[in-house]
């Protein structure tokens, strides 16, 4: 054979490294020619966003209803709907733009570093901070940062579907040109840099694509949903008042006046941005606790989450490496030893032997244990800097395992399940057990497969290392499994990953929620489940499944992955996409983690791909909608439980809200009923100071709420955000209470002066001071229903009056502003009311107490059924 480069590999006399720039080289073309970022031409200026809140669909409607207003001859109508309109639309802009500069700021904070060759040496890099000519250093996983020209190429092939919607991974040889964006599947790889920023291939895509738009999510649905049941309740019933006006002989501008402040009365002002703020809130507070949400809808559809597929190393465990175990023909080695320090306690048989298989597994590896800052850390894979560590304690103190000179590298396949590297005329090869000992000879082989089973029970990840003396350096038109044949085992290698120690308590956390867990990782199926018991992810009876077992048949196969604890081992990227398929099938919500480039298409299929952001890659973060800074299983459950109480957010606005509509609607309905006769008790221009004045605040606030201690101790949601219950609790409870005090106490104040129904009416002065009695008890009412809708069965003095701050300020603004629409005389003549008399306050403010103890018995009677129902529903 001759020396000459192969297609899975290059030799190292052929090609070698560019020596890259110098530091300083760099920085002057980087101030020569900008930031390798894409331009942001794209981006809709925010004249044309705010724009657009001025002008969606409810927007439209009060735009129309002021200018009627003003053509009715009602200016302060007209002008009062317009500042309406404005703060809304400001604030709903306001958030949207908050929420867009945290997403970035997330966007920031995840890891965008590239190895690039500087003063003849690898540095990290910000992939911002690249220019032309820069020496780039890539491995399997990495996305290529900008346009590059391989120099050097080992076993490439690299995902362009971005680019091109070929979904088959090209390979790539040194010289051809790879594109900024695309992924690296394979190999290692070393390019010159070609174009940056809006130079490069995708910057020319993507000034085509910008513009378009991603589709609504199920969160943005229901929330049209909502949207337009409202806006067609509210023109509806408008139009009947505006009729029944007409015909009980009232003016037209007067009839239209009441038919105005009915649909104001029914339109949610607020519900957007509340939503918006609510999903914002949620997104911050999921990254205080190192989850980055990519979109702020999957921060809702966490919350519905009912089944979590989560990988082993690094997620259940620490994935910090360490070879504890070297079996050889010889015997058995114990190494007891720290981290990846070179300093270990040795025990057993087999020293020499060890020694060799140690060096041969090196050769097949690319990461180092290196010491930084005075502490040794993994440089690149953990379970290669373990060797690493492996070698040198073996090679003994001082000694020093040495750099193998490696002429060709035959990087990790997934398929093959191996990598090998060629040092002089021998080949070196680690890889999984069942991929490596059928390539060698029958000698021992049934012995090192039960030690494989030995070592796996005990939670070990095992490696099995061969070699193979060559008559000579494979020539060009090899192929590689005539060279990874005929090969000589050396031993295996036993390495631990500790578990974590709160995956424990995250997975009984899960349970409590109502949510499944299963293990999917591509390990030994021995070792995934010995991880599963000692975390007590395995269920009972224990069900372990293997990749190359899964039933066929779709229903037999989803009928077992459909329990808690499962474990599937040794999976292909194609299975994981299967399960992934038959649980959503099954009316799962799916949350799929995992770090490589393989766990791409599950990340993609499941309804929440949760990535890695320490150990993941890019590909991996890239498919993902959430990103775990810590790679910690118990930072999805964290995830789960704020979702969740963001939806519960949406709905307490919600109640909110919609009880404040039925005390804004009843003095219409009352005045329909009577024919007229019974007095207005509300202007519009009062309810629109109810909506925007003194309940926006307080909707904003329980917009905000915290996690509640039952978040996580019942199943997930699975309904419409405006059910039953809901529509239960606000218009037969709480609705009707505030009503029933509202119209008392307009009507106390009314009989106190001496009116009787059907009698001329009072004076102005009585009619404005029970107006002002009525728009006190709403406001009243609805500060006591604040606190109640900050749960759905739970009082608000279990709850502690103070424990949501922000709450307690918005109250307090509430009553300040209350005193300034009643007090400020100006302004109280412009809403139409004045102060209430004592009579009428008393019963505005026993609409306080009212209100909690209507609620509070509601909460019991639904807890007693809720209670009775759940024997029968238990299976």
């Amino acid at each position: 054979m001759t020396p000459e480069a192969p297609a899975g590999g290059q030799s190292a006399e052929a090609l070698r490294a560019a020596p890259g720039l110098s530091s300083a080289e760099a920085a002057r073309r980087l101030e020569q020619v900008g930031a390798n970022r894409l331009p942001e031409a794209g981006t809709v200026p925010g004249w044309r966003r705010l724009l657009a809140e001025l002008t969606h669909f409810f927007a439209i409607l009060l735009w129309c209803a002021s200018v009627l207003a003003y053509l009715a001859g009602m200016p302060q109508l007209a002008i009062a709907i317009v500042i309406v309109i404005l703060v809304n639309g400001v604030f709903a802009y306001i958030q949207q733009e908050r929420a867009q500069h945290a997403a970035a700021k997330l966007r920031e904070l995840l890891p965008a570093m590239v190895s690039v060759r500087r003063d003849n040496r690898v540095i990290k890099v910000h992939t911002t901070e690249l220019v032309p000519d820069d020496a780039v250093v890539l491995v399997a996983g990495d996305r290529v940062p900008a346009d590059l020209r391989l120099a050097v190429a080992a076993s490439c092939s690299v995902d362009e579907s971005m680019l091109t919607g070929e979904s088959e991974a090209l390979a790539k040889v040194p010289g051809d040109t790879v594109f900024g964006g695309t992924f690296l599947v394979n190999g290692q790889a070393e390019g010159i840099v070609a174009s940056t920023g809006g130079q490069t291939r995708l910057a020319e895509i993507a000034a085509l694509t910008g513009k378009v738009e991603a589709p609504p999510s199920p969160l943005a649905r229901e929330l049209q949903r909502i949207v337009r049941i409202t806006a067609a309740m509210a023109l509806g019933i408008g139009a009947l008042f505006f009729v029944l006006s007409l015909l009980v002989g009232i003016s037209w501008r007067d009839a239209f006046l009441f038919a105005i402040g009915v649909m104001v009365a029914l339109v949610p002002e607020g519900l957007l941005p509340t939503v918006t703020l609510s999903l914002a809130v949620g997104a911050q507070r999921m990254a205080q606790r190192n989850a980055l949400v990519r979109n702020l809808e999957a921060v809702e559809t966490l919350g519905s989450t009912t089944y979590i597929c989560t990988d082993k190393t690094g997620t259940l465990t620490q994935n910090r490496m360490n070879a504890v175990e070297v079996w050889t023909p010889s015997g058995v080695l114990s190494i007891i030893g720290g981290g990846y320090s070179p300093e270990a306690e040795v025990t057993g048989k087999g020293t020499v032997e060890a020694q060799h298989l140690s060096t041969a597994a090196l050769a097949a590896s690319v990461g180092r244990a290196v010491l930084h800052e005075g502490k040794w850390v993994a440089e690149g894979d953990p379970m290669e800097a373990a060797i690493h560590a492996l070698a040198a304690r073996l090679a003994g103190p001082g000694q020093g395992p040495g750099e193998p000179d490696v002429s060709h590298r035959f990087a990790f396949d997934p398929r093959r399940l191996r990598e090998s590297a060629i040092v002089g005329t021998t080949l070196y090869v680690k890889g999984a057990p069942e991929s490596v000992v059928p390539l060698c000879g029958e000698d021992g082989a049934g012995r090192a497969l039960r030690m494989v089973d030995e070592m796996a029970s005990h939670g070990l990840r095992v490696l099995a290392v061969a070699e193979r003396t060559l008559p000579g350096l494979p020539g060009a038109s090899f192929k590689l499994e005539e060279v990874e044949r005929d090969l000589t085992l050396l031993g295996l290698i036993g390495l631990h990953d500790p578990p974590r120690a709160e995956v424990r308590v995250a997975l009984e956390a899960a349970r409590d929620a109502g949510i499944k867990v299963a293990m999917v990782t591509g390990d030994h199926a021995f070792t995934a489940a010995a991880i599963a018991r000692e975390t007590g992810l395995i269920g009972s009876p224990e069900l372990v499944l293997e990749g190359h077992n899964l039933p066929e048949d779709d229903a037999v196969l989803t009928a077992l992955l459909d329990r808690d604890g499962v474990v599937v081992s040794r999976v292909t990227p194609e299975q994981k996409l299967r399960v992934a398929r038959l649980l959503q099938r099954r009316g799962h919500v799916v949350a799929m983690t995992g770090d490589g480039v393989n766990d791409g298409p599950a990340l993609q299929q499941a309804d929440i791909g949760v990535a890695m952001g320490l150990s993941g890659t890019d590909v991996a973060r890239e498919a993902a909608d959430l990103v775990l800074l810590d790679d910690d299983f118990a930072t999805i459950i964290a995830a789960v439980e704020q979702g969740r109480a963001t939806y519960a957010n949406i709905r307490r606005f919600l109640t909110y809200h919609l009880t404040d509509n039925v005390a804004e609607l009843t003095p219409f309905v009352i005045w329909a009923l009577s024919g007229g006769r019974f007095p207005l008790a509300l202007s519009v221009l009062q309810i629109l100071a109810l909506d925007i004045g003194t309940d926006l605040l307080p909707a904003l606030a329980l917009g905000s709420e915290a996690p509640s201690k039952g978040t996580l101790k019942r199943a997930p949601e699975r309904r419409h955000l405006m059910d039953r219950a809901l529509i239960i609790r606000v218009f037969g409870l709480l609705g009707p209470v505030e009503a029933l005090f509202e119209m008392t106490a307009y009507t106390a104040v009314l009989l106190g002066a001496g009116w009787t129904p059907g009698a001329e009416l009072p004076a102005s002065d009585v009619l404005m001071a029970a107006s002002g009695a009525a728009f006190t008890t709403v406001v009243l009412a609805q500060l006591a229903n604040a606190f109640a809708c900050r749960s759905a069965s739970v009082p608000p003095w279990r709850l502690g009056w103070f424990s949501n701050r922000l709450l307690v300020w918005a109250v307090l603004a509430e009553l300040g502003l209350l005193a300034v629409f009643l007090f400020l005389g100006p302004l109280a003549t412009l809403l139409g009311h004045a102060p209430p008399s004592p009579g009428g306050l008393a019963v505005a403010l026993a609409a306080i107490p009212a209100v909690l103890l209507a609620d509070w018995l509601y909460k019991i009677v639904r807890h007693r059924r809720v209670a009775k129902a759940a024997p029968a529903t238990k299976v």
